[in-house]
Protein backbone atom coordinates (compact mmCIF):
# COMPACT_ATOMS: atom_id res chain seq x y z
CA UNK A 1 0.00 0.00 0.00
CA UNK A 2 1.40 3.43 -0.87
CA UNK A 3 2.16 5.90 1.92
CA UNK A 4 -0.74 8.27 1.24
CA UNK A 5 -3.22 5.39 1.50
CA UNK A 6 -1.57 4.15 4.69
CA UNK A 7 -1.75 7.60 6.24
CA UNK A 8 -5.43 7.85 5.30
CA UNK A 9 -6.03 4.37 6.75
CA UNK A 10 -4.53 5.36 10.13
CA UNK A 11 -6.43 8.67 10.23
CA UNK A 12 -9.76 7.06 9.29
CA UNK A 13 -9.23 4.25 11.79
CA UNK A 14 -8.38 6.79 14.50
CA UNK A 15 -11.64 8.64 13.82
CA UNK A 16 -13.65 5.43 14.22
CA UNK A 17 -11.92 4.79 17.54
CA UNK A 18 -12.47 8.40 18.59
CA UNK A 19 -16.22 7.92 18.18
CA UNK A 20 -15.98 4.72 20.24
CA UNK A 21 -14.02 6.59 22.93
CA UNK A 22 -16.79 9.18 23.20
CA UNK A 23 -19.53 6.54 23.18
CA UNK A 24 -17.81 4.54 25.92
CA UNK A 25 -17.43 7.68 28.02
CA UNK A 26 -21.14 8.50 27.60
CA UNK A 27 -22.01 4.95 28.67
CA UNK A 28 -19.72 5.30 31.71
CA UNK A 29 -17.26 2.63 30.59
CA UNK A 30 -14.51 4.95 31.70
CA UNK A 31 -11.46 2.66 31.62
CA UNK A 32 -12.31 1.39 28.13
CA UNK A 33 -12.91 4.96 26.98
CA UNK A 34 -9.37 5.88 28.01
CA UNK A 35 -8.01 2.72 26.38
CA UNK A 36 -9.66 3.78 23.11
CA UNK A 37 -8.22 7.26 23.57
CA UNK A 38 -4.77 5.69 23.65
CA UNK A 39 -5.52 3.88 20.38
CA UNK A 40 -6.63 7.11 18.71
CA UNK A 41 -3.42 8.91 19.64
CA UNK A 42 -1.31 5.88 18.69
CA UNK A 43 -2.90 5.67 15.24
CA UNK A 44 -2.38 9.38 14.57
CA UNK A 45 1.25 9.09 15.65
CA UNK A 46 1.67 6.15 13.30
CA UNK A 47 0.22 8.23 10.46
CA UNK A 48 2.77 10.95 11.32
CA UNK A 49 5.51 8.33 11.40
CA UNK A 50 4.65 7.26 7.86
CA UNK A 51 4.50 10.89 6.71
CA UNK A 52 7.93 11.60 8.20
CA UNK A 53 9.75 8.33 7.48
CA UNK A 54 8.02 7.01 4.34
CA UNK A 55 7.82 3.52 5.82
CA UNK A 56 5.62 1.31 7.98
CA UNK A 57 5.43 2.37 11.63
CA UNK A 58 7.01 0.20 14.32
CA UNK A 59 4.94 -2.46 16.08
CA UNK A 60 5.02 -0.69 19.43
CA UNK A 61 2.38 0.97 21.60
CA UNK A 62 4.56 3.35 23.61
CA UNK A 63 3.49 6.75 22.32
CA UNK A 64 6.68 8.58 23.26
CA UNK A 65 8.80 5.97 21.50
CA UNK A 66 6.75 6.33 18.32
CA UNK A 67 7.10 10.11 18.55
CA UNK A 68 10.87 9.84 19.04
CA UNK A 69 11.10 8.13 15.67
CA UNK A 70 9.69 11.22 13.94
CA UNK A 71 10.98 14.78 13.58
CA UNK A 72 7.99 16.14 15.51
CA UNK A 73 8.85 17.93 18.75
CA UNK A 74 6.58 18.33 21.76
CA UNK A 75 6.81 20.38 24.90
CA UNK A 76 7.66 18.68 28.18
CA UNK A 77 4.03 18.99 29.31
CA UNK A 78 2.83 17.36 26.07
CA UNK A 79 5.34 14.54 26.57
CA UNK A 80 4.07 14.03 30.13
CA UNK A 81 0.52 13.80 28.80
CA UNK A 82 1.65 11.33 26.13
CA UNK A 83 3.35 9.18 28.77
CA UNK A 84 0.20 9.09 30.89
CA UNK A 85 -1.96 8.22 27.89
CA UNK A 86 0.43 5.32 27.16
CA UNK A 87 -0.39 3.85 30.56
CA UNK A 88 -4.06 3.58 29.58
CA UNK A 89 -3.08 0.87 27.11
CA UNK A 90 -1.44 -1.29 29.76
CA UNK A 91 -3.78 -0.61 32.66
CA UNK A 92 -6.96 -1.36 30.74
CA UNK A 93 -5.61 -4.64 29.36
CA UNK A 94 -3.83 -6.53 32.09
CA UNK A 95 -5.70 -8.03 35.02
CA UNK A 96 -3.14 -7.12 37.66
CA UNK A 97 -3.58 -3.42 36.77
CA UNK A 98 -7.28 -3.43 35.93
CA UNK A 99 -8.77 -3.21 39.42
CA UNK A 100 -6.63 -0.22 40.38
CA UNK A 101 -7.34 1.41 37.07
CA UNK A 102 -11.12 0.84 37.42
CA UNK A 103 -11.05 2.69 40.72
CA UNK A 104 -8.91 5.51 39.33
CA UNK A 105 -11.25 6.09 36.37
CA UNK A 106 -13.81 8.24 38.10
CA UNK A 107 -16.06 10.42 35.94
CA UNK A 108 -13.95 13.49 36.79
CA UNK A 109 -10.59 11.79 36.14
CA UNK A 110 -11.81 10.33 32.86
CA UNK A 111 -13.34 13.62 31.69
CA UNK A 112 -10.06 15.39 32.38
CA UNK A 113 -8.09 12.83 30.39
CA UNK A 114 -10.61 12.73 27.54
CA UNK A 115 -10.09 16.50 27.29
CA UNK A 116 -6.31 16.01 27.22
CA UNK A 117 -6.67 13.31 24.57
CA UNK A 118 -8.92 15.53 22.44
CA UNK A 119 -6.38 18.35 22.64
CA UNK A 120 -3.61 15.93 21.64
CA UNK A 121 -5.73 14.70 18.72
CA UNK A 122 -6.19 18.25 17.43
CA UNK A 123 -2.48 19.00 17.80
CA UNK A 124 -1.48 15.81 15.95
CA UNK A 125 -3.99 16.45 13.16
CA UNK A 126 -2.43 19.88 12.63
CA UNK A 127 0.88 18.12 12.00
CA UNK A 128 -0.69 15.78 9.46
Amino acid sequence: MENEKLIKYWIDSAEIDRRAMKHLFEKEDFHWSLFMGHLVVEKLLKALYIKENKEQPPFIHNLSRILQKTKIEMSESQLDILDTITTFNIRARYDDYKQLFYKKCTPKYTATWIKNIEEMILWLKEKL
